[in-house]
């Protein structure tokens, strides 16, 4: 008995699957490029610092020209402001992570505060971005929407103090205070402490902040000591 002849079937590929791959690995390549540039510029920044950093040095720490790089960002500004929105991103997921093993109010503040305080405690230069978006007391190079975006992002990071704060049983406009207040104190221990003014105090930025927070409790939880 003769057999059919079996008829091959050619694999076929549909022409938007092959633009979506496509466009898919140009997104893929626009992404590493663009990690290049703000690894490069992430440098350039913390050696040279916002005033003296600029599309060409940045550029040449990239292996690009500078024309390419305006194809990704278009000033020096927008550079530092995706590497600040990057840097903000990460304080919210470690204070998120710190938060998932606390229970009670109180835990939840203190496990809030302290990651707040260790992201910038262990990352310096962290905190010096947020520094170089102000001159003098404005800010400045900066797309309002893109100054409030970044402002809402460091905000969000201490939302989770200020929300124990208030399950605590303080009222918002009192909580809300208290996270100001705490924020200053972070801030200015760090600057002190990364600066090196703090020693001439012969003192701990970690003690004084362990110290602040104990204080912080106890007046939520209604104690009278300041």
């Amino acid at each position: 008995m003769s057999r059919m002849p079996l008829t091959e079937k050619k694999a076929t590929t549909s022409p938007i699957s092959t633009h979506t791959q496509r466009d898919e690995r140009r997104r893929k390549l626009a992404d590493v490029r663009q990690e290049l540039v703000l690894d490069a510029a992430r440098s350039v920044f913390f050696e040279l610092g916002m005033e003296k950093t600029s599309i060409r040095e940045t550029a040449r720490r990239a292996g690009y020209t500078p024309g390419a790089l305006y194809s990704y960002f278009p000033s020096k500004e927008h550079i530092y402001g995706a590497l600040l929105g990057e840097s903000l991103e990460r304080l919210n997921t470690q204070v998120q992570l710190a938060l998932e093993a606390a229970a009670s109010p109180a835990e939840r503040l203190r496990a809030g505060a302290s990651a707040f305080f260790d992201f910038y405690r262990v990352n310096p230069h962290d905190l010096d971005l947020g520094f170089y978006l102000f001159q003098g007391m404005a800010p400045r190079g900066l797309t309002p929407e893109l100054d409030v975006h970044l402002n809402t992002r460091l905000r969000d990071a201490l939302l989770p103090c200020q929300a124990a704060l208030q399950a605590m049983g303080l009222d918002e406009a009192r909580a809300t205070a208290e996270v100001t207040a705490l924020f200053a104190h972070i801030v200015g221990l760090l600057v002190m402490s990364h600066t090196g003014r703090i020693r001439m105090f012969g003192q701990s930025s970690q003690e004084l902040f362990s110290a602040y927070l104990a204080h912080l409790l106890k007046r939520a939880q209604g104690g009278k000591s300041a």
